[in-house]
């Protein structure tokens, strides 16, 4: 039985960020932030809710993303930072262990650099440390070559959720990790274009904003060189096409972690970059983690 989850509108500069809450039966359970990636939503957490019924999950559609998609007024690594804090004074969190995936990896660090005091600990999947992005492309270049397809959806019109939902079906990604709880994240995602019927939630836009943010200004480098919270990386074989090498190639990753001995890594083979969180498998796997970071955090 899926855990049951509700939503709350925290005010944010622009408008109102949606935030859905998993909560836990015990009052003094303990709170994990979760931050979602590039183009996804707060649901991407559904099934790491599943494998931590003891633990309240607290997690934002970020700015332009999910049901805060309507937020007036720029995105980038800082405002969603400062979104976090309003999430962090809105539910009285004080420093909490975070966990975060893809592009929240990157809004993670961000946000530990800018309010350590909110933060006891980072689980970054797959993010958060620079990508080894081609220097001088052109913004909607830079999008290409680092999401590919996944950006590219952005401006396509969907007929139906159905209609979506077999879009979805055929990505190489998920051929063995099509699950009830998916369908009802892909569905989520979706909103009314008018006549033209369904699109994803994200702008186009806006993920042009942030990946620009994230790879070619030092708002990364300047957030990591702050950090002072211990922080876990976790990586995987695969990209968002289940393709090798993944955002992290061998080289590049072995570079980094020589850049940043203060942070620990795990490489997990056998996934993607979207099963690493989005299947049973790898969030049974990361509940496993997140209860380890949480008991060091109480200790």
């Amino acid at each position: 039985m899926t855990r049951a989850s509700h939503r709350v509108a925290v005010p944010v500069a622009g408008g109102d960020l949606t935030v859905g809450v998993w909560d836990a039966e015990d009052p003094a359970a303990p709170t994990i932030l979760a931050i979602h990636g590039v183009t996804s939503s707060h649901l991407a957490w559904e099934f790491l809710a599943e494998f931590l019924p003891g633990v309240r999950i607290v997690a934002p559609d970020l700015r332009g993303r999910g049901r805060s998609n309507e937020i007036a007024g720029p995105a980038g690594m800082a405002a969603h930072a400062a979104d976090l804090a309003a999430v962090s004074a809105a539910f009285d969190l004080g420093p909490v262990v975070v966990v975060a995936h893809s592009m929240g990896a990157f809004v993670a660090v961000a946000f530990a650099a800018r309010h350590p005091e909110l933060v006891a600990r980072l689980v970054l999947v797959d993010g958060g440390l620079p990508l080894g992005a081609p220097a001088g492309l052109a913004p909607d270049q830079l999008v290409d070559a680092i999401l590919g397809p996944t950006a590219a959806r952005l401006n396509l019109r969907f007929a139906s959720v159905a209609e979506y939902l077999d879009f979805w079906r055929s990505h190489p990604a998920f051929a063995r990790d099509w699950t009830p709880e998916l369908e009802r994240y892909l569905a989520y995602d979706l909103v009314s274009a008018g006549e033209e019927g369904l699109r994803p939630a994200t702008a186009y836009a806006t993920t042009v904003e942030d990946t620009i943010d994230m790879n070619t200004t030092t708002t990364v480098a300047d957030a990591l060189a702050m950090l002072d919270r211990p922080a876990m990386l976790i990586t995987v074989p695969r990209g968002l096409q289940n393709e090798e090498p993944g955002l992290y190639p061998d080289e590049h990753l072995t570079r980094l972690l020589a850049e940043h001995p203060q942070i620990a890594h795990e490489r997990w083979d056998g996934f993607n970059h979207y099963t690493v969180v989005l299947s049973a498998a790898g969030a049974e796997r990361l509940a496993r983690v997140v209860a380890d970071e949480l008991a060091l955090a109480a200790a």
